[in-house]
């Protein structure tokens, strides 16, 4: 069986809370001829749990068959310099020769981005294993930061970023997108369109029932789950429940907000001062308990801020999580592409606005029981047809595949 290497710094275990596309592409890349060991940092994402004991430089563990290598990490919080040099531990720890020692030696070496330096670092170890080095890239660095207000586009920061990005580019084999129209930004750096392949995020289906509506019940109850985060913009859905809270009708509707995030505390605060009796913060549950608790949900709500950056499109965890779930979604966002309308699972409005949001979740409410489980219906379909982890994988296994087989004619 055939190797590959992927370097997913915030790769998260099942048993944790967060995405785990990793762990779920190498479940099934194994019914296609490859074995994937994922390659990640101790300090979990968002909670700082440090997985390694003592001085523990790195530690092998395997999931469901699914090896994984944790690499000692600094612990930190906030976004500040001490996630950079986290982020800087980890690229540089998995270089050093003894850290992947007890390794198979791959075939292929995945570099996955949320930041380059991961990537680099599988770069130039794909170059040390003289194979091939594959670019995954699951947000536009440092565009995104740029759209977000976190850099300056002209600033020594940003022309490093830059130039790093446009040397990933270059360099890879292949460049694996999950947004769907990713393309639209990479092709004008001068890299040839048939380098770009799209792989999205999925679900997997096995932990979802078939698709059933929810229990009749008195109260109604919208459910968010995911990450607290700027991106998420979730000021604007508490504003909306603030405006519902008074209508009568509306008295028996419930927002949960499952998860955590650097944004966590302020919008608690904010329910705070809203004086939301409506609204229920939970903690982030671990990824294998997502489908009991979107089964707990009337509908969801997916909620961006308008920001450049997703006029290249989204390819959220958690809203194929909520298609899978089969409820109506209002999908709060203007985003180039919107599973939402395609899947005909729910309702569309501009993101930013609490008033329109507010309008969307009175609509959902008051749809006859029937019409609410036709949209559930729908979405389930989509997200079996388009984005599930077993067809994903397979198109993962062909990309693989098709690299090797370049190199080695290239030989």
């Amino acid at each position: 069986m055939k190797q590959v290497w992927i370097l997913n710094h915030y790769a998260q275990e099942p048993g944790g809370a967060g995405g785990t596309r990793h762990f779920s592409l190498g479940q099934h890349l194994r019914a296609n001829g490859w074995a994937a060991t994922i390659v990640a940092a101790s300090v979990e994402l968002n909670t700082g749990r440090q997985r390694l004991a003592g001085k523990e430089s790195s530690r092998h563990c395997e999931f469901d068959s699914v090896p994984f290598l944790w690499v000692r990490t600094p612990a930190y919080s906030g976004n500040g310099i001490g996630r950079l040099l986290n982020m800087l531990a980890y690229s540089l720890r998995v270089l050093l020769p003894g850290t992947t020692r007890r390794l198979e030696r791959p075939d292929v070496i995945v570099g996955s981005s949320v930041h380059p330096f991961a990537a680099w670092a599988g770069a130039l170890l794909a170059k040390r294993f003289g194979v091939p080095f594959i670019f995954e890239v699951r947000d536009l660095w440092p565009q995104t930061l740029i759209d977000m207000g976190k850099l300056k586009p002209e600033g020594s920061v940003t022309r490093l970023f830059r130039a790093l990005e446009r040397w990933l580019y270059r360099r890879a084999d292949r460049i694996v997108v999950l947004l769907p129209k990713a393309a639209d930004y990479i092709i004008p750096l001068g890299i040839p369109a048939g380098k770009i392949v799209w792989i999205p995020n999925g679900v997997e289906l096995t932990g979802y029932p078939a698709p059933n509506p929810p229990a009749a019940r008195e109260s109604f109850t919208l459910m968010y789950f995911g990450a607290h985060g700027q991106a998420n913009g979730l000021d604007c859905v508490l504003r909306a429940m603030a405006g519902l809270q008074t209508d009568p009708d509306m008295r028996h509707v419930r927002l949960r907000m499952v998860g955590d995030g650097p944004l966590k505390p302020g919008l608690q605060q904010l329910a705070s001062e809203l004086r939301l009796d409506n609204v229920v913060f939970d903690p982030p549950v671990p990824k294998r308990e997502i489908p009991s608790l979107a089964a707990q949900a009337d509908a969801f709500i997916f909620n961006l801020i308008d920001a450049p950056v997703f006029k290249f499109g989204v390819s959220s965890n958690k809203l194929f999580d909520f298609l899978a779930a089969a409820r109506p979604i209002i999908f709060c966002c203007n985003s180039s592409n919107n599973p939402v309308e395609e899947a005909n699972a729910g309702l569309t409005v501009p993101a930013g606005d609490p008033a329109a949001t507010a309008t969307a979740i009175k609509t959902v409410v008051h749809m006859v029981p029937e019409e609410r489980a036709e949209m559930g219906r729908a979405g389930r379909v989509y997200v079996e047809e388009h984005h599930s982890f077993a067809a994903l994988a397979a198109k993962f296994a062909a990309t693989l595949d098709a690299v090797v087989a370049e190199h080695e004619t290239r030989r």
